[in-house]
């Protein structure tokens, strides 16, 4: 699973970090950003998912796998 974290989208409401906070962070005043490269391993996607689908501004993306 890869995902992209658009910052402009983010409205700070942290559901992100609570779900998954080995993958998203929270700067000094509540706004998400990616700790990794987008790249999610297979023991983290449960919380990303949610993560993704609690999102109310939808600034969490999943990036489609091509090959």
């Amino acid at each position: 699973m890869r995902i992209k974290l658009d910052r402009t989208l983010c409205d700070g409401f942290g559901t992100c970090a609570l779900h998954a906070p080995e993958v998203f962070s929270l700067d000094d005043w509540g706004y998400a950003s990616l700790t990794g490269d987008g790249n999610i391993a297979p023991e983290q996607e449960a919380g990303v998912r949610r993560a993704l689908l609690d999102c109310p501004v939808h600034a969490i993306i999943e990036l489609s796998e091509r090959g």
